[in-house]
């Protein structure tokens, strides 16, 4: 028995040649995966420059802005919020994670649900508003697309 051997040869302690990641083991990407990487990578761009906006206003260089110190409570915790939340989303969405596309949905629902119950707070024009809610449109469009190709 022992002059046999096997066709699959038994892993060796510390050997990781099995665990590799990149490995191209996965279907080459389509259009429609294409397509969706840009526009999360343009969309990533956008909330930077959304949360870089933000991090100006807490900071006080923009000019002729109001200090941030003598806006209202709320509307600081908003803008604290949407800093850190958009670039968080930003990076996500940048690295095309899953978890990428969930942070900026949050972001983008909250901005809106925000804008439409407390204008006061995160005062939004409709366009504005209209924008958003068609981004995250095209958002779903090209995902569903990608998924229906793939399959």
């Amino acid at each position: 028995m022992r002059g046999l051997t096997s066709a699959r040869r038994a892993p060796r302690p510390g050997d990781l040649s099995g665990d590799r990641i990149e490995g191209g083991s996965g279907p080459p990407p389509s259009t429609w995966d294409t397509a969706l990487v840009w526009f999360m990578r343009l969309t990533a761009l956008a909330w930077l420059c959304k949360s870089l906006y933000a991090w100006a206003t807490i900071l006080d260089v923009l000019p002729g802005a109001r200090p941030f110190e003598v806006e209202p409570f709320g509307r600081q915790a908003a803008i604290v919020y949407f800093a850190v939340v958009d670039a968080a989303a930003a990076i996500g969405l940048w690295l095309t994670g899953a978890w990428g596309g969930v942070i900026w949905l949050l972001a983008v629902t909250s901005a809106l649900t925000l804008a439409v119950l407390t204008p006061q707070l995160v005062p939004m024009p409709v366009p504005l508003m209209l924008f958003g809610v068609s981004v995250v449109a095209i958002y779903f469009l090209l995902s569903w697309l990608a998924a229906q190709e793939a399959r």
